[in-house]
């Protein structure tokens, strides 16, 4: 065999995609540089056949049984590889009950019926059975009327306002719109992601590309809702807070570095007030830390680690540390914990705060009658640098980044910067870290969204220091992960919806309807071949539906082409591709107006301007079968600008844009209204139809 083919051989045993297809449909092969590039971020070397010998050893050894084995209910599970047939086991089950038995003569377990998590010991042996329902919850599930035809929100939570917010939407201006849209009778809040980010590096900021995605960002906490108004007033006015907090409120753009010191500088003082004592929710924060445990302890000390390694010496990279901090169980830093308790008891503090705060928006949404009530949104990955980075190492993969191979949109390819899961460090840890993930975006909603929710079955990686293109698909254990996803979705009473927009996997869509994951349908492209939009009855009914995303142009902006002339304006595209993009533009805006017509809106010959079309649009996702449409309210307000254009960092204002109007008074403007109304009435009349 040479070596080329063991390289091979090698990596189609890590999961690692030599073949992929790319957007035009053409077959293309991974350079082997790049495969033992990536190997390498794998800990997988292969630069020789003896590295490539001793990493496929490794692999064979890990093939043994792992801790936690995943199942379906009422399903046997076959254990003849590992165990002989007829070998005594015990079985515990989550709730208490205790089975003893035997493997029957194919060396397999009598099914289970209970899904959960449950122990199985068979000699010296210890394992964990998750067994999954066949299914996620379903939006049906949740006493919704039938068929279901629920309707909800899409909100970049930074973007709200409210008197004394200090510049950032938080969590009590999300209590106050979700109060407000459950009275219009919305289903559900579908908020940006609320991530961990680095609050010694404020200039990072996009939440896509968070420190962790365990616990939150503390800037869009409220402390004024949990502690009190007069004690936040009270620590602003006598910190000098007062002028730059009232600034930063009246800005259209978000200045993060300025809004993230000043609201960093009042949280410590909150703390410093709070540690003196006679807190009546001082046990409250005792119990909120005991049951945070070992991951809340660590995230803690590496926002205090970070923050002094940036102060003492610009260092903003964990694996750039003395190797003695590297580690979080490491003596260096139980030491480093001791002599900074009182940082790292801040941290858990800010925490505690904006826990609190989404944990009451939550219960308001569920009091004021939400069957689902706030949604989550689960970015792809996390920061390589970052706290759960550092704190889960042997499960994930801090040096490969994750993105996106060339295709129609970005010719070059995507790198989003962020690392991903290692799937052989997943399996040979009982998925813990993955487990722990879903339970923590699950802890204060009824719903998540998982971003580019194809990383259940694959993720193009790229390799230190390569280009977009220079990547490859890594594989996961799908049916594992799905699995895991259906039993959280169950215990947590939840519904999951999964971003698969791009380049998805021939048979991945009708794997995740038959998991009861929604995937999205996006008004802007639902065209066929011959550019005609499809009528609503032809939209499938295991999808939510909406008008765009946070990476695309508002109803308003495409109308207007705003996203083709920011291209142009960037220099993203040069005068004759704008020019192209306008024509192809026109021609979209005619096949959109005779779609729109044939639904009912207005007829092609009448005049009609952007209000209209937002307008016609709204009602048109209404009419479809989908059980959710989430209307962002960007559409809702009839807002030009996106939240993100995709291929730019400062040039474009990406997360920064506030919304013009409080969430006091969001949903009552004339606009607003108009399309929840029309939202409403449509939803009522697809649901008539059946």
């Amino acid at each position: 065999m040479s070596n080329d083919e063991r390289l091979h051989t090698l990596a189609t045993a890590a999961g690692v995609a030599i073949h992929w297809i790319d957007a035009d449909g053409q077959p293309q092969k991974v350079p082997a540089d790049v495969l033992r590039r990536i190997l390498a971020g794998l800990e997988l070397p292969a630069d020789n056949d003896v590295q490539i010998g001793d990493s496929l050893a490794r692999l064979r050894q890990a093939g043994d049984l792992p801790p936690l084995l995943t199942l379906e209910q009422h399903q046997q599970l076959d254990l003849s590889g590992h165990f002989s047939s007829r070998s005594a086991f015990e079985l515990t089950l989550e709730d208490g009950r205790h089975h003893a038995g035997r493997l029957d003569e194919q060396g397999r377990l009598p099914a289970i019926e209970l899904p959960g998590y449950h122990q199985l010991a068979i000699g010296e042996r210890r394992l964990t059975l998750a067994v999954a329902p066949p299914r996620c919850i379903g939006v049906a599930e949740l006493g919704a009327s039938q068929p279901p035809r629920l309707w909800g929100l899409s909100v970049q939570l930074y973007a709200l306002r409210r008197p004394g917010d200090g510049g950032i939407g938080d969590t009590q201006a999300l209590e106050t719109l979700t109060r407000q849209a459950a009275r219009q009778g919305a289903a559900g809040i579908a908020i940006s992601p609320l991530h961990a980010m680095f609050s010694a590096d404020t200039y990072r900021f996009s939440p896509y590309s968070p420190s962790s995605r365990l616990f939150y960002n503390v800037l869009h906490s409220a402390p004024g809702s949990i502690l009190g108004e007069r004690e936040v007033r009270t620590a602003i006015e006598a910190n000098g807070l007062a002028d730059e907090w009232q600034r930063l409120e009246q800005l259209e753009l978000i200045d993060w570095p300025a809004a993230a010191a000043v609201k960093l500088r009042l949280l410590r003082a909150l703390h410093a007030e709070f540690r003196r004592g006679g807190n009546p929710l001082e046990h409250d924060f005792a119990s909120f830390r005991q049951s945070g445990g070992e991951a809340l302890e660590n995230h803690c000390r590496f926002e205090a680690l970070h923050a002094y390694h940036v102060h003492h010496g610009g260092v903003y990279d964990w694996r750039q540390w003395d190797p003695a901090l590297q580690c979080p169980g490491s003596a260096a830093v139980a030491g480093f914990a001791r002599e900074y308790e009182d940082e790292i008891a801040f941290h858990a503090f800010a925490q505690w705060l904006i826990a609190r705060g989404l944990e009451r928006t939550q219960n308001a949404a569920r009091s004021a009658g939400m069957p689902i009530g706030l949604i989550a949104d689960l970015a792809v990955g996390a920061d390589g640098g970052g706290s759960q980075a550092w704190s889960r190492q042997a499960e994930l993969l801090p040096t490969l980044t994750v993105g996106a191979p060339p295709d129609a949109l970005n010719r070059s390819g995507q790198s989003w910067g962020v690392s991903a899961f290692s799937p052989r460090g997943l399996r040979q840890h009982g998925f813990h870290a993955y487990i722990e993930m879903l339970r923590a975006n699950l802890a204060h909603a009824g719903g998540i969204r998982i971003d580019h929710v194809m990383g259940l079955q694959r993720l193009w990686v790229i390799p230190p220091g390569g280009e977009q293109r220079d990547g490859a698909y890594l594989h996961y254990p799908q049916e594992d992960l799905m699995r895991l996803l259906a039993l959280e979705s169950w215990r947590h009473k939840a519904v999951i919806l999964g971003e698969d927009l791009g380049t998805v996997p021939e048979g991945f869509r009708p794997a995740l309807a038959e998991r009861g994951v929604l995937g999205m349908r996006v008004l802007l492209f639902e065209q066929d071949h011959q550019g005609h939009f499809h009528p609503p009855r032809h939209w499938p009914d295991h999808t939510l539906a909406t008008s765009t995303t946070h990476d695309l142009p508002t109803l308003n902006g495409w109308w207007q082409g705003r996203d083709i002339d920011w291209r142009e304006r960037l220099q993203l595209c040069d005068a004759p591709g704008a020019q192209a993009a306008r024509e192809v533009r026109q021609r979209e805006r005619r096949a959109l107006r005779e779609a729109l017509a044939a639904d009912g809106g207005p007829a092609q010959a009448e005049p009609i301007d952007s209000t209209g079309i937002i307008d016609a649009c709204v009602s048109f996702l209404g009419h479809t079968p989908a059980p959710l449409v989430l209307l962002p309210v960007e559409d809702a307000l009839g807002l030009e600008e996106q939240a993100n254009l995709p291929g730019t960092i400062d040039s474009h204002p990406n997360w920064r844009r506030r919304w013009p109007v409080g969430c006091d008074e969001l949903l009552q403007t004339p606009d607003a209204a108009r399309r929840l109304h029309l939202l409403a009435e449509a939803r009522e009349a697809s649901r008539r139809r059946g």
